[in-house]
């Protein structure tokens, strides 16, 4: 077991947060000053080292290079009015790493690799947190395979790390969204549950198409009929029909389990709504509609926590929503913001005091 105090910490003697205009950063384009690293090799995990942050030198040969078994999550920090740090769920996010790692045969992480290295590094580069509402400290950590060989068999050294990148919103105007009807992105059987590099890789042909028509992101359905919905591009889909909200279940291992989708389940139970997570078909979808029974569509994530969807197009329908009269989504968001800022209390225990 490796002991917190054995980490090797090398502080940046140049910090770049100077240079940096929190007031408008776009996500993923700028990351702080340090980060951790860790290498497994033998069975066994070795120095962890938090230092500044900087390229990593890989063989042309690298497995992950060739063969894709790499595997991330993403977390968010947030900073209260007092200047507290939280971590949003984080232990969750440990967890559904290590079931990515099992899918993709790859070693698991121990907690005090994960978390505490986590915890330590948000806590250095705590200054980056913009003090600001929506904004917060994007968590990546990931793990690839760095064998110097060629091969398709599982990797036997592998890399693991952390990086953070102070982060605005995602998506900051309601998104028009395209139901793929050709191409899918999980069979059941396949890797749709694991958070592998992989799914997104698959994923961007299809959405670039979608982005050519004017659309914002794809909404999958099913291998099998192109009739069930599974996920919505980066993103957990809930549906709002009458007092009901259904989303896509995850019993069948086609769409993630995202944390922030468990999250508004529960939000949403306490609201009273009820909660379906089930098959839901495009067909029940646009009969819900032509009813007027359907009033909101929304999708959920790490990056995105909550995003309004105005447009669905499955074919030649298209169905169209007023956002700016919503009731649901919008209060969903509100409280799942005013917890991650402190400023509503954290009934269900979420937020990780660093």
């Amino acid at each position: 077991m490796i002991a917190t105090e054995d980490f090797k910490v090398t502080k940046t003697k140049n910090s770049k947060l100077a240079s940096l205009d929190l007031n408008n950063i776009p996500f993923g384009k700028y990351f702080t000053d340090h980060m951790l690293e860790v290498n497994h090799e033998n069975g066994e995990w070795g120095q962890v080292e938090i230092k500044p942050y900087q390229p990593i030198t890989i063989d042309p040969a690298c497995a992950a290079l060739h063969y894709g078994q790499a595997i991330f999550e993403g977390i968010k920090a947030y900073k209260n009015d007092e200047g507290e740090v939280f971590i949003f769920r984080g232990e969750d996010n440990f967890r559904r790493f290590n079931i990515s790692a099992k899918r993709m045969e790859m070693p698991e992480v121990s907690e005090e690799i994960f978390m505490d290295g986590m915890k330590q590094l948000v806590k250095l580069d705590e200054d980056w947190i913009p003090a600001k509402p929506d904004h917060s400290l994007y968590i990546r950590p990931f793990m690839f395979s760095y064998d110097e060989v060629i091969g398709v068999k599982p990797g036997t050294k592998y890399k693991f790390m952390i990086i953070l990148s102070p982060t605005g919103p995602y998506y900051s105007a309601p998104m028009r969204i395209y139901a793929e009807e050709k191409y899918v992105r999980a069979v059941e059987g396949g890797v749709g549950f694991a958070k592998n590099a992989g799914n997104y890789g698959a994923a961007m042909h299809p959405t670039a198409e979608a982005k050519r028509k004017g659309y914002d992101q794809v909404l999958w359905m099913d291998a099998f009929e192109h009739k069930y919905v599974q996920e919505c591009g980066t993103m957990n889909v809930f549906f709002i029909i009458g007092n009901k909200a259904i989303t896509p279940g995850i019993e069948e291992g086609t769409i993630l389990a995202g944390v922030t989708r468990d999250s508004v389940i529960q939000i949403l139970k306490d609201m009273g709504l009820k909660v379906e997570e089930r098959r839901i078909s495009i067909d029940e979808i646009i009969e819900a509609y032509k009813k007027r029974e359907l009033t909101e569509i929304f999708g959920t994530g790490t990056a995105a926590t909550i995003s309004l969807i105005k447009e669905l197009r499955y074919k030649d329908f298209v169905m169209t929503f007023d956002t700016e009269n919503w009731k649901v989504a919008p209060a969903v968001k509100n409280k799942m913001k005013e917890i991650k800022e402190g400023k509503a209390e954290d009934k269900y225990g979420w937020m990780v005091k660093v």
